[in-house]
């Protein structure tokens, strides 16, 4: 292991690697910082540079991209009192109280320190756990590949908000937008309507275009919200005394561990993370009083731990091919776009790239504290940028990219469609992460499923007589019959309040 992360480090301070590297921190931290961007849509602006690129170039600037805009989050949370990100929700606490008090710069100081260390307890996490866990995941059988698309599918769905049904009627949406093409074991059309556009199916790019940034920009233009303003802010003095470094390290620490398992779990993510951690440590804290007034422990906990989910995440999504949140979910798109299949045998066929991840990774925690404080001293100023002038320039980035996958205008319309299929979406609260998913691990459901009855004799009971398999399924069925459960309580509670009203 050590020689191939020796290796790694070679390959991620190569010019070129590192130049896009640190391009990609730098990327992530402008769109997290900015409020209604995300990584997710930055990830989706950069495809069409992504797809023209080395893999494993690729690779590192978009894990670059995911932390820069994890850390991001936080600049906009501490001056506008606006996190950039969901996963810097709980930053708002104790963050704009410092900035309140003239402090901005030791809590933005602070909430970069505390994203270092949470990156870096993720990543050490990422280098231990994956391995071992794809070695695991090599026993699987085609069956045990369908169960888990099903079960990665139903545990998105799970944390679709309070909703569950929905966020199930929205894979299952996906998976039937998969469908769409030829079919791949007998050659014949499907919903292609006489098109000869629709025979390759939808192409992932404008899928994901049209479902997370335009969608975006359709909302953020629907609701004509007034553009946050900013006080002048004391940015300068971003370090914070060795007193008070001993005093958030811990904190720093365990809620680093815990963004690592929350993120190991998929459909979670970092703003579940934030929270989780943000209670544990004001419970554990010597001061409980001083959460949400200014503290550095709780600041320290709440960035760490959204940062700690970055290296989680990515652990399900290498090793079995299932994103921990939104912004893996994109990211595998993007992956699958260039042709990298992640799951257990990227380690044994491909594990120079994996230990380029692991290595830039590392490198990229370091990248990411110094651009962060850097840019810093110029957030003031990006965040004054109005939003009739940035929704604009999105939504024409978002074209150029859907035009420039085959020069052709049919990948424009497509995302625009889905634009607007998901601008609807999130008007009704259907999430879109289940349906993007839904697309990508449609075909490996199809195919693994034709492949075990292929290998079985048309006899279904595989399924359920491989122990992983029946685990994967019976988890799915739990977890469905949860929502349904909690569907129906919901529904009782809302016909009994206007019978008790009248």
């Amino acid at each position: 292991m050590f020689n191939e992360l020796i290796s790694g480090l070679q390959f991620v301070f190569q010019p070129y690697a590192f130049l896009m590297m640190s391009f990609g921190v730098m990327v992530g931290i402008i769109i997290g910082a900015v409020p209604g961007l995300s990584g997710s849509i930055g990830i989706i602006l950069l495809m069409p540079l992504v797809y023209r690129m080395d893999s494993n170039v690729a690779m590192v600037m978009l894990c670059g991209l995911f932390c820069g805009s994890m850390f991001g989050g936080s600049i906009s949370a501490i001056l506008l009192n606006t996190p950039g990100t969901p996963s810097a929700a709980a930053t708002v606490l104790d963050g704009h109280p410092l900035a309140r008090k003239g402090e901005a710069g030791k809590a933005i100081g602070v909430a970069a320190i505390s994203s270092f260390i949470g990156g870096i307890v993720s990543t050490i996490c990422l280098i231990l756990i994956a391995p071992e866990l794809a070695k695991v995941a090599l026993k699987f059988h085609a069956a045990d590949y369908f169960s888990l698309a099903i079960f990665g599918l139903t545990i998105m769905a799970s944390a679709s908000g309070k909703n569950m049904l929905k966020g199930l009627m929205s894979g299952a949406v996906g998976m039937l937008i998969a469908t769409v093409g030829t079919d791949p074991i007998v050659g014949n059309s499907r919903f292609t309507f006489g098109s000869g556009y629709l025979l390759n199916g939808f192409n992932i790019l404008p899928v994901l275009i049209g479902v997370f940034a335009i969608s975006e920009v359709l909302v953020t233009v629907k609701s004509q919200s007034a553009d946050a303003t900013i006080q002048e802010q004391n940015v300068r003095n971003f370090f914070p005394s060795f007193k008070e470094l001993k005093g958030f390290l811990w904190a720093a620490i365990v809620g680093g561990l815990i963004g690592v398992f929350i993120g190991i779990v998929p459909g979670t993510g970092g703003a579940i993370a934030c929270f989780l951690a943000y209670n544990v440590i004001q419970r554990l804290s010597k001061h409980p009083e001083r959460f949400g007034q200014g503290s550095l422990e709780g600041l320290a906990a709440a960035e760490s731990s959204n940062n700690g989910t970055t290296g989680g995440a990515l652990i399900p999504m290498l090793t079995l091919g299932i994103p921990g949140d939104v912004v893996t979910s994109v990211m595998l798109g993007a992956l699958t776009l260039i042709g990298v299949k992640v799951g257990p045998l990227l380690f044994t066929n491909n594990p120079d790239t994996v230990y380029t991840i692991f290595a830039g990774m590392l490198i990229i925690q370091f990248l990411m504290l110094g651009l962060g404080l850097f840019y810093a001293r110029v957030a003031p100023y990006v965040l004054k940028i109005s939003q009739r002038i940035l929704m604009p320039v999105v939504m024409v980035l978002c074209i150029i990219g859907a035009f420039t996958l085959s020069n052709n205008l049919y990948h424009v319309y497509v995302a625009m469609g889905f634009g607007v299929f998901g601008f609807f979406m999130k008007k009704y609260g259907y999430p879109a992460a289940p349906l993007v998913l839904g697309v990508i691990l449609g075909p490996m459901a199809e195919q693994n499923l034709n492949r075990a009855l292929t290998l079985s004799r048309n006899d279904w009971s595989v399924l359920f007589t491989r122990p992983i398999s029946l685990t994967f399924l019976t988890l799915s069925v739990v977890l469905i019959a949860l929502a349904v459960f909690n569907a129906a309580k919901e529904a009782r509670k809302n016909q009994e309040t206007p019978d008790a009203a009248a």
